[in-house]
């Protein structure tokens, strides 16, 4: 099959939408890959959840080879990841009373300051793309955008899936993961460049459909379900010019061991958005 040709000098503006999904949000690294590929440069990125991490390393500079070796080296080697993680461990009693590190639900802050690259800085301020970070403002029962001020708070409130890690507090509001409200933020991009992408990494529940769930895979399968609900009526309303479907059902929202396989699993992603934006450039 033939590559699909490098767009043009007059390359059409692009922004893009990375949705929530965990370990199976790897498979954006693909998609940032293509666009270094093409020489396409978004004008504006939107993320909720893993979404929201890997939008910030692009929009901080990072390309998506960059991306994919940090990834890599963090989180699919155990021995480093360990390390990272005993990092994490309280340094007194005194702060493991405090609350800063816990049993039950784990602080999205500290977990992100073990493992984000150094390339995302603190404030949204040092972007070189504009970012919008999605959040779920678990009280207002509704969505928060966080487009200035603290990023990786914002990135740490937008990745904080319930029952794993501990809300974050933004302005004095409890925020959880923006992939909650709203998994794939291409609605916030509508209107903002020639070509809209959104990634929807949610996935479903995959089976035989006839064994029953264990109680964690119901709890995520649920969860995917009433996000996968938000997604289509947002398709309805209003659809992204392009609209990308990674094959993640088989991966689990903590896979993040499984990176090498998640990678190698979804890469066909590459073809399909080359083949997508050149279908865009003929129009």
């Amino acid at each position: 099959m033939d590559e699909p040709s490098t767009p043009p000098a007059s390359d059409p503006t692009i922004a893009l939408a990375l949705g929530g999904g965990g370990a199976r949000g790897l498979a954006h690294i693909h998609v940032i890959e293509v666009l270094d590929e093409l020489g396409l440069k978004p004008k504006l990125i939107a993320g909720s959840s893993i979404g929201a991490i890997m939008g910030a390393a692009m929009a901080a500079g990072m390309r998506g080879t960059d991306i994919r070796q940090h990834t890599l080296t963090a989180i699919s080697r155990r021995g480093e990841l360990m390390n990272r993680l005993w990092r994490l461990r309280p340094a007194s009693l005194a702060e493991a009373m405090n609350g800063s590190f816990g049993f039950g639900q784990f602080n999205i802050e500290r977990v992100l300051d073990a493992f984000l690259p150094d390339a995302i800085p603190q404030d949204f301020s040092g972007l070189s793309i504009p970012l919008q970070v999605v959040v779920t403002d678990y009280y207002g029962q509704t969505e928060h955008v966080c487009e200035s001020g603290n990023l990786r708070q914002a990135i740490a409130a937008s990745a904080a899936l319930p029952a794993i890690f501990r809300p974050v507090r933004i302005d004095g509001r409890v925020m959880i993961d923006g992939g909650i409200y709203n998994p794939v933020p291409f609605d916030h991009l509508s209107g903002k460049a020639d070509i809209v992408i959104g990634v929807d990494v949610v996935g479903g529940p995959e089976g035989d459909g006839k064994t029953l769930p264990s109680r964690i895979d119901s709890l995520f399968g649920s969860s995917q379900l009433m996000m996968q609900s938000i997604i289509a009526m947002k398709l309805k309303a209003h659809p992204p010019d392009i609209f990308l479907r990674p094959e993640v059902n088989r991966f689990r929202v903590m896979d993040f061991l499984r990176a090498q396989e998640v990678l190698a699993s979804t890469a066909a992603v590459r073809d399909d958005l080359k083949r997508a934006i050149e279908r865009r450039l003929r129009t």
